[in-house]
């Protein structure tokens, strides 16, 4: 059904895994402290235990081996390897532990697709202002050397910082994400600035510094739903979805695949709703400089991460407040013919996938895509033997040419709601972990 070359894998991050949040040396990351404030969290729960994954690395192998897979995605923790963020001070015994990980995968010819950056910043340069600070794609870039220095002779497959959308907008913009900070209409837009300049720094050290002995490729994980207008044959509508892509994928993917810097399409917008509501200062969105590294072609590949559809109305400009939601103008619904899953907004849409895949193939010069992410939200109570997440996976996969990773291979229930993974960890109040495997059917492949 497949090419022998199809990429089967699955995905995971270091701070919803690991636990062992004060093990070894380990300094603190944003979502150690986003965590353990009150009311942040549904349950008041946190990523302290998770799936112990720092000590129970074994048991994770032997999933990935049970599931048959080809490729593991798996991320670094900054703080893990680096307390207070630089390389002053590098722990030895995260070193250590992702040594064993990256020689175990590779051992049982699983290929690791190591992310640096999923969204777990070390407190300590959140403190020194964190993503919006411009000194942070330097620390990065410090950063990312040292780990193609240290793993780079084992990994072909690099992501650089994953869902720099998530991170900018519900991180900064909505402060529902680490560091939970709400400055609506400015702050995202910088912290997605900051992370370009961080990726194409680290792009750029890779392809001068490492490239030619490790022979590796990088490239930035970028997640996007599809959008569709609400009424097809009403022109504001189409304009307005339109405007969701470009606010979305075209954000970072236009810098790095098309032209090197934003979209016009969105620039504009956030210039005209700046006039609109009498914002004097310079433009929300930043500009790059003959300083910064290029951004243009700083990807080996095009990593996308798909869950869900949209359907878009247009907004009619009725926001009198700076915000994202106001330089978008745009309101997304669901179709109430797509099914929904676990969680109320993932709508089950695999064609919106094939068609966000075409509208890649299109717009950034037909690129060779992994689909980094993808998940299922179970729906009721907890299935082995679950008929619609293995009817999702077997609708999804079939539009994919590439790669498939599945979000995630484990799940621990903190505070995510709805578990999206191919095993289920379960902490039962006396501490002992219930590990229900969910992912019999894929032998059906």
């Amino acid at each position: 059904m497949f090419p022998p070359n199809f990429a089967w894998g699955a995905a995971t991050s270091a701070y919803q895994i690991e636990g062992g949040w004060q093990a070894d040396e380990k300094g603190l990351s944003i979502w150690d402290t986003f965590c353990h404030e009150e009311g942040r969290v549904f349950g008041e729960q946190n990523g302290d235990v998770a799936c112990s994954s720092y000590e129970l690395w074994e048991t994770d192998l032997a999933c990935i081996q049970q599931l048959g897979l080809t490729h593991y995605r798996l991320s670094l923790s900054w703080a893990r390897l680096l307390p207070d963020g630089t390389t002053r001070h590098v722990n030895q015994k995260g070193v250590q532990y992702y040594n064993k990980v990256i020689d175990d995968l590779l051992a049982c010819n699983v290929s690791p697709m190591v992310t640096l950056y999923h969204f777990d910043l070390p407190q300590a340069l959140q403190d020194r202002g964190g993503w919006l600070s411009p000194t942070i794609a330097t620390l990065f870039d410090d950063y990312a050397k040292f780990c193609f220095q240290t793993f780079g002779d084992r990994v072909r497959l690099w992501i650089t910082i994953n869902e720099p959308y998530v991170c900018a907008k519900l991180g900064h913009e909505d402060g529902i994400h680490a560091p939970g900070l709400k400055e609506k209409g400015t702050s995202a837009y910088v912290v997605g600035h900051n992370m370009l300049r961080a990726h194409a720094m680290a792009w750029h050290s890779y392809d001068s510094g490492y490239r030619a002995e490790q022979r590796g490729a990088v490239s930035l994980a970028l997640n996007s739903d599809w959008f569709e207008p609400l009424d097809g044959d009403c022109s504001e509508d189409a304009a307005a979805a339109e405007r969701e892509l470009s606010f979305t994928l075209g954000w970072f993917a236009w810098p790095v695949f098309v032209t090197g810097d934003y979209p016009e399409m969105m620039r504009y917008a956030i210039d005209a709703q700046s006039s609109r509501l009498g914002y004097a200062g310079a433009s929300r969105l930043p500009k790059f400089s003959e300083d910064d590294p290029a951004v243009l072609g700083t990807a080996d590949f095009f990593a996308l991460n798909y869950y869900t559809s949209r359907k878009v109305k247009a907004g009619r400009g009725r926001e009198e407040t700076l915000s994202m939601k106001c330089d978008r103008d745009a309101d997304n619904v669901l179709d109430p013919s797509w099914p929904v899953c676990g969680v109320s907004w993932l709508a089950v849409v695999p064609h919106g996938l094939r068609k966000l895949l075409q509208y890649i193939k299109d717009t950034f010069s037909n690129p060779a895509v992994y689909l980094t992410e993808n998940g299922f939200a179970q729906a009721g109570p907890l299935q082995i033997e679950d008929a619609q997440r293995c009817k999702f996976y077997k609708s999804t996969i079939t539009e994919v040419a590439k790669g498939n990773g599945w979000w995630t291979l484990f799940n621990h229930r903190a505070g995510l709601g709805r578990p999206c993974s191919l095993k289920y960890v379960h902490e039962t109040n006396d501490g002992e972990n219930i590990i229900l495997m969910l992912y019999s059917w894929s032998s059906a492949f």
